[in-house]
Parts: C-alpha cells; structure tokens; sequence
C-alpha cells in the first residue's frame, strides 16, 4: 500500500493535513454491517447522482448519530444530500462540519436498520474523475486513509468494518472494476450498462473501490480457486499483460505462506491512484507508469498482494499502528523476494531498509507506533514500513522460523475480517513462542530510535574482550551476533546478548583473531559510528 510513500510528499503539498478523528463515541453508538451504493456517472459532467443504503445497528439508545461525508462548499464541489430515509420514512438530518447528523425516528438495540440516503455532487477527493496520461477519461476511487467520505457517506475508519455493494450506471464504452464478484452485467441502453457488484466479506472503508475506464482485460486463470485478472489501459495491452502476468504465481506463494486468500478475487489494476500502489481488497490499484513492459515491479506487486491478508482482512485497530499493515508488506516481500531471487538480493533488501530507517530517524525521532501524529500522510514514512519490516526480521531471529510463522499464522486467523493493535500482535506472538516480548516490543516499536554503537576490542592469548558503548538516548536490550576472523582465514560467529549496563564482554576464540565484523548476517537493526 502506498508504496514509494517518499513520493507523496511532492504530490501532496497542495493538500491539508487530514487529521485524526475520535470515533471513540460512534464506535459506541453504531455498528454498520452494510453498505449498498447505487452511483451512477457520465461523460459530460463530474457531477455524480448516488443513493447509498447504510444498514446499521445501534449499540445503545441514541437520539442521533453522526456520519462522515464531505459537504458542499463554495466553489461547488463536495455533496448535496437530498433525503434522508428510515425504513422509506423521512427523518431529521444536519449537514455540516463533513458530518450528516441523522435523529432516528426509532431505534432499538435488537434490529438492523437501513437509512438511504440520496445525494449528487462533484466530489472533492477520494473518487478521482479525471483523464489518464493517454487522454481518456477515468474514474477511480482512492479512499486512503479516510477520503471515502467524499463520495459516499460513512463511518471512515479502519475499525468500522461492513460489507459493501455498488449498483454501478456508467457510458457503455467503459469496463467497471471494484471490490467483490460481479454478480450481474445489463445492457440498459444503447448508451449505458449497469454492473453490480457484491462482497461477502467485511471491508475497511480504506479500501472500498470501483473503478470505470476504457480496460484491456485479460483473466489469466486460478490459483488455489482464486480468479486473476489484469486490467490496464488498451494503449499499454501488451505490456500490461505481460507485467502482472506473474500475479498468479505470487498470490499463490502467499496463499500457502498464510492460509486462504480473504476475498473473492484478485484484480490487478493500472489506475490513476496518487500512490504506488494502492491494496484495495480484491481490486489493487497501481500508478498508471508501473506499466512498463519490463516487469520490474514484481516487488510492487508483492507488497499489495501482502495486504491483502495484513491491512485489509486483519487491519489496525487505529492508525498510529499502520506498521501492522506496512510493515507486514515489507517485510513478507523481503521473503518473497528471499524466496525468487536468493540469499544476496534479500541481504541487499534488507541493507537498504536498514539505511532508510537510519536516515528517516536523523530527520525526525518518532517511534512506531506514534500516537501524537495526526497527520495520517505523514504517517507513510519509513517507520511504518522499513522500521516494521525490520522489527519482524528481528523477531523472526529471535524466535526462530518454525515459531515466529506459526505465531503470523496464529495471529492472522484470529484476527481475520477484524482489527487488530500492536499489542493483540504480541500477546499472540507471546502465547505461541512462550516468551516474554514485552521489552521487545516496547524498546522497538514504542521508543523513538535504535541503538548507535562506538565499539572497540582487544585480542590477548586466546580471549577477545569487546566493549559496546551505546551512544543513543535511549538504552536497548539486544544480541548481536560477531564474527571472529582469525589469520589463518577461518571464522566463527559468536552473540553477545547486550544489556543496559555497559560491561566489557569476554569470547574465548579458537585462535589469534585479526578482525571482527559486527552483525555479518543482518539481523540486528543498529548503527556503528566511530
């Protein structure tokens, strides 16, 4: 998701910051278990004519209740809300601050109720009608991390989960994409087709999505039941083709990495999204140039398949534990590609997403999980995907392969079509491991930074005495593995398990030792300085 995020900051200077909301009390009030959008568009305005169905259940009496939705403004663009409806009766509403404020006519705390509500309007964000860099126009919705608001009224926020459908009216010359199976495709007119489509799982509003363009299709067949398509622009067919042609074969590696795939198929999409790649579920969108001919974003692709399962079936509970769905991307690319290219390109991976941590922290000292930040773009930075990944590579070494994947299995199981924070993660790891992860944890992922070490060592008859000196605020707690090279070109590894407390450490050797090399194989996610 989001990937090359060190890009968005050059595309998004135009934009506000988006902050973070307190759902808390909605959270407490409602639960919508459905959406059911009819939207229809054309190709003579941007304006868009929908009506959305939202079926809902209410925690507790309430007198009203609030939804997100993007309001009209004075250059004309937003939503006008015509009506709003409770079982086909019409009740009180307010249409401000991007709130509806809706005041039931009747509610209980046993029923689901449904409340249509119809609409028009040219959206600001988050369904982007525009034309693709051949000219042709376009519509493709891009709602992270909480612009689906725009174009449709919700509760837009990773923890409000709830089946979706689309009743799609487009001109007839376009193919329409989005999430779930296509349950039915009519011919209206001579002008126009409806497509209908349906999930049977719960979504993230995050990455609801349809998308209308002139398409290339080409379904290039199943992989553990799970249909593959790729849908790109008709000028870049070949290319196109040929670039996800490997689609198959990667969902399939993850599939057995991680258990069933959560969603009913998978479309691999060349679209206008403003992001690398964009994970909606079922429906991934990449950024029209990823289309190249070459296939050189295998890894591209990788990283949004990961999402799949991590980000969009289990998701975060809340965004300041986004690293839970990029960091999981990250790292399980870095073993697909371990996996497909060998032990050298993994090492190089790894190497560089040491380096972008190191120098994302020499600019700004925030932890992972960072609750202070209420810009949710700025939260795509190299914490939440490099630091993330390298927490997992870190963890996997420190419980070893067989557990720490039995633990990733474990912790998606329980947590699919749900949410999940940092600490669900590790109460799971804990369980299946049997250890105690706390310190880990919170030193890696609750406290700004890594361990900066000035090191220094002496060899006298058989025995290397090595002092560490930690340089950085804040102490860690870690093992570093050493090589021992001796002059007759031999080595060995040894760990030294660091505390707090700096302590020269003692390593008998097998012979005269004439360098050490710290952490020859990365592991460890630290930095040497002189």
């Amino acid at each position: 998701m989001k990937f090359f995020y060190t890009l968005i900051f050059l595309i998004l200077t135009f934009q506000s910051a988006v902050t973070a909301q307190n759902y808390k009390q909605r959270f407490n009030e409602i639960d919508v278990k459905h959406y059911n959008l009819a939207i229809e568009l054309n190709d003579s305005t941007n304006r868009i004519q929908a009506s959305i169905t939202i079926s809902l259940k209410f925690k507790q009496l309430v007198s009203e209740f609030q939804l997100d939705f993007v309001e009209k403004d004075s250059t004309g663009r937003g939503m006008n809300i015509e009506s709003v409806l409770q079982n086909n009766d019409s009740v009180a509403f307010t249409h401000s601050n991007n709130k509806i404020t809706i005041q039931p006519n009747f509610v209980n705390t046993d029923s689901i109720f449904n409340f249509k509500i119809k609409y028009d309007g040219i959206p600001k964000d988050g369904l982007i009608i525009s034309e693709n860099l051949y000219g042709d126009r376009t519509f493709f919705a891009d709602n992270w991390p909480n612009r689906a608001q725009n174009w449709f009224p919700c509760v837009d926020h990773p923890s409000d989960k709830a089946t979706v459908e689309y009743a799609i009216i487009a001109p007839n010359h376009y193919q329409v994409i989005a999430n779930g199976f296509l349950l039915e495709e009519t011919n209206l007119t001579n002008n126009l087709k409806s497509y209908h489509y349906k999930t049977a799982g719960p979504l993230s509003t995050k990455v609801m999505t349809i998308g209308i363009a002139r398409f290339a299709v080409q379904h290039i067949g199943e992989t553990h039941n799970i249909p593959v398509s790729t849908w790109v622009y008709p000028q870049t067919k070949e290319q196109g083709f040929y670039d996800f042609a490997n689609a198959k074969n990667i969902l399939s590696f993850f599939i057995e990495k991680f258990g069933e795939y959560p969603y009913q198929k998978l479309a691999n999409v060349q679209s206008k999204t403003q992001f690398g790649g964009m994970e909606n579920a079922g429906a991934i969108f990449y950024f029209e140039k990823s289309v190249t001919g070459e296939q050189n974003h295998e890894d591209l692709i990788a990283h949004e398949i990961v999402h799949q399962w991590f980000g969009n079936s289990a998701s975060e509970t809340d965004w300041p534990h986004l690293w839970l769905s990029e960091g999981f991307a990250t790292y399980f690319t870095d073993l697909y590609i371990l996996e497909t290219q060998g032990k050298d390109a993994f090492q190089k991976r790894m190497q560089d997403e040491r380096d972008t941590v190191l120098n994302f922290y020499k600019r700004k000292q925030t932890p992972v999980i960072d609750v202070d930040n209420t810009n949710l773009m700025s939260l795509l930075n190299a914490n939440s995907y490099e630091k993330g990944a390298w927490v997992l590579h870190m963890l996997r070494k420190k419980l070893g392969d067989e557990t720490f994947w039995k633990g990733i299995k474990t912790y998606y199981e329980k947590f699919k079509f749900q949410n999940a924070s940092t600490n669900d993660f590790k109460n799971v790891m804990t369980e299946v491991s049997g250890e105690n992860l706390d310190a880990f944890f919170t030193q890696w992922l609750q406290k700004a930074g890594h361990p900066i070490l000035k090191t220094s060592w002496l060899y006298y008859q058989k025995k290397l005495r090595i002092l560490i000196d930690q340089t950085q605020e804040t102490v860690f707690e870690f093992p570093i593995d050493v090589e021992l090279i001796y002059n007759d070109g031999t080595s060995e590894i040894k760990t030294i398990q660091v505390e707090k407390l700096p302590v020269p450490y003692e390593i008998l050797t097998s012979g005269e030792v004439k360098e050490i090399k710290f952490d020859p194989n990365n592991w460890l996610l630290f930095e040497l300085v002189d």
